[in-house]
């Protein structure tokens, strides 16, 4: 936008526009109109429930689908209305307040929400501009009937730009501010583009296409569980592909994973490409001397156990997984059921303190850490706008903690797999290389990408892995792999 044009008028919500732009068939509807219809209606009370109460929403969202009887169609175009608004929200709302000409917090949430719905609507799905602005003004005289006349002005005023337009108003496209630029066009917060750009070495153009991955929906991703079902013949069962690179990856075309029946026997389950390589490269990694006792330090909810699980079964070997959440710790021992694994429900730090975790006592350890989650952003769509930098530090003490914890545990020749589900180089190669300088114990990193299974390119130079969904298709998962010292 052009220093010369005049900013727009800020619209108010206690009257109509005078030019009366409403669509055509707003125009004298009386009070008892029913509001928007059920698909819209279903993804405005999951975003609400999302920025009001915290939800999550894969959680809140199929739970509406299911009580409410929308399936096929519907249920496609509120999932897409929802996931789309949450992963834009921090443009989207750019946009609106620009629009507005207030900020955001000065307008009542429900009609943010609403708004956010319009927007999305507007600027990036193939919705009529009418029937978008119609149906989220029905929303707004639904939830706030007192800003009907605002929500209308501000969606006409949305409406005149199209996304790219908007985002070259809002951000410079001159190069001077690169980390705006990107944080917008994106929708991502600026500390999170930082982190990913320095992740990818300060490569613009390749943090631009990570950015780009987060927000495209991932592919569901099944784990066909090894001495129970092949990939080959779970892909012939569900209609799917066999995986690029995991040999127990299944690609699902569609449909409900929960009704598979090779699922619902526990020959399968639902897991993302990205955590199998990092499961199965601690198990192709060569220990010295026995190995039959294998631990996962935090194993909730269970899909690492489960493949690592299935492993050890055909190798005579047992895992314990522990777990510190009682809740988390059932669904472990509902993901494994049937294999030779035994649930702990404890303190992954507490190796040496109680009978079940005995310092030395494991051929194989895996740390999956908790982390901010930065390498599934495009699985959790209201996540990125929930993380702080302020998370980092507990985080980042925790993780080291655990990762000490796992080179006590492990013994003499033995491995440990350090993985985290985020790229950011805190919770990566500088708190691996960290925990190492504080062991007490002698450790040596071995090269990850050889223990990799099938031919993953673009790992870079070793010998840790950063895994990228806009390079592999996978979350962005990074693994560090260490063998303790005499």
């Amino acid at each position: 936008m052009s220093e010369a044009r005049q900013p727009a008028r800020r619209p108010r919500d206690d009257r109509r526009p005078r030019d009366d732009r409403r669509p055509r068939d707003e125009r004298g509807r009386g009070r008892g109109r029913p509001p928007a219809d059920p698909a819209r209606r279903a993804a405005y009370d999951a975003v609400a429930a999302v920025h009001r109460d915290d939800a999550y929403a894969n959680l809140v969202l199929p739970k509406m689908l299911r009580e409410r009887g929308l399936r096929g169609r519907d249920a496609a175009f509120a999932t897409e209305l929802t996931y789309g608004t949450l992963r834009l929200t921090g443009t989207l709302d750019a946009i609106i307040a620009a629009a507005a000409d207030r900020d955001m917090a000065r307008i009542d949430p429900p009609v943010r929400d609403a708004l956010r719905l319009g927007a999305y609507q507007l600027l990036r799905t193939r919705v009529a501009p009418h029937g978008a602005a119609s149906t989220t003004v029905d929303l707004v005289r639904a939830v706030a009937p007192g800003a009907v006349g605002f929500a209308n002005a501000v969606l006409r005023r949305v409406g005149e730009q199209d996304w790219d337009s908007w985002i070259d108003r809002l951000a410079p496209a001159d190069g001077t501010d690169p980390v705006r630029r990107l944080a917008l066009e994106h929708a991502h917060p600026a500390w999170i583009v930082r982190a990913i750009g320095d992740a990818l070495r300060a490569d613009v153009d390749e943090t631009a296409r990570a950015l780009a991955a987060d927000n495209e929906a991932p592919p569901v991703q099944l784990t066909a569980r090894p001495g129970l079902v092949t990939a080959a013949e779970l892909a012939e069962q569900v209609g799917g592909e066999v995986g690029r690179y995991s040999p127990y990856a299944v690609y699902l075309p569609g449909g409900a994973p929960g009704d598979i029946p090779a699922i619902r026997q526990g020959r399968a389950h639902v897991q993302d490409e990205g955590s199998q390589l990092v499961a199965t490269a601690l198990a192709n990694a060569p220990v010295d001397g026995r190995d039959e006792r294998w631990l996962d330090l935090c194993a909730g909810p269970g899909g690492k156990a489960g493949l690592l699980g299935a492993i050890a079964a055909q190798r005579g070997a047992r895992l314990t997984a522990v777990e510190v959440t009682p809740h988390r710790a059932e669904l472990v021992e509902n993901a494994t059921r049937n294999l030779p694994v035994t649930v702990v429900t404890a303190d992954g730090r507490d190796v040496g303190a109680i009978e079940e975790l005995p310092e030395q006592g494991f051929d194989r350890v895996l740390v999956d850490a908790p982390c901010t989650g930065l390498g599934a952003l495009r699985r959790r769509p209201e996540s990125r706008w929930r993380r702080q930098p302020t998370d980092l530090p507990p985080l980042t003490g925790l993780q080291r903690e655990l990762l000490g914890a796992a080179i006590r545990a492990v013994r003499p020749g033995g491995v440990v797999a350090y993985v985290t589900c985020s790229p950011h180089l805190v919770e990566t190669d500088v708190g691996v290389t960290e925990a190492c300088r504080r062991s007490e114990h002698p450790v040596d990193l071995l090269d990850a990408r050889a223990l990799l299974p099938g031919d993953v390119p673009d790992l870079g130079g070793g010998p840790s892995v950063q895994l990228w969904p806009h390079r592999h298709g996978t979350d962005a998962m990074f693994l560090a792999v260490l063998r303790r010292g005499e």
